[in-house]
């Protein structure tokens, strides 16, 4: 591993290293508790012409205080050099399980999604896993971060998700805020 491919690892390792150490709010969610987040992130594929943006909008709510719920609304845009840049939004209802850790301000979370891609030519379902950590600043107020790999499909056989060529890999950073 080159000194430059080091650093921006080490740099974020630090960094959720410090999250997960540092004191502050000690908030964790209860039952009943609703949630909006906003995130957005952006992407540039190795070796490709393709530039994209995203931004997700989502609401939820804990049925349980580790157990959240909600819908996921997401607008992805990409430029395309020498050719037509193309939209696609996702409507994604989803699941999350939230981690408690020894820091109560550091809260893991891993969940799975379904729900329906689209732009102005096609539509086809999606699904797939997401796992993140929320960092909270306040009782109400959460530095988020996600991944996400989306599978397309076309209707719910299996073996039209099993193909990874047909999905992709988002990254998101934003704002979580709850209320009772």
């Amino acid at each position: 591993m080159t000194s430059s491919t080091r650093s921006p690892l080490f740099a974020a390792a630090s960094f959720a290293a410090a999250l997960a150490v540092s004191t502050g709010a000690a908030a964790f969610q209860d039952q009943g508790d609703k949630e909006v987040e906003f995130t957005g992130g952006f992407s540039h594929t190795s070796g490709s012409n393709i530039g994209t943006v995203n931004a997700d909008v989502s609401v939820g709510y804990y049925f349980a205080p580790r157990f959240n719920f909600g819908l996921r609304q997401t607008l992805n845009y990409s430029f395309v050099d020498e050719g037509s840049d193309t939209w696609t939004a996702s409507t994604i209802p989803f699941v999350n399980y939230n981690f408690e850790t020894a820091n109560p301000n550091f809260r893991p979370f891993i969940g799975a999604f379904v729900g329906a891609a689209y732009n102005e030519d096609n539509a086809t379902g999606t699904a797939g896993p997401a796992l993140g950590f929320k960092y909270f600043l306040s009782d109400n107020t959460a530095l988020v971060a996600r991944y996400r790999y989306e599978w397309y499909f076309d209707d719910l056989s299996l073996k039209d998700a099993s193909d990874t060529s047909d999905g992709n890999h988002i990254v998101t950073v934003g704002m979580s805020f709850l209320w009772k």
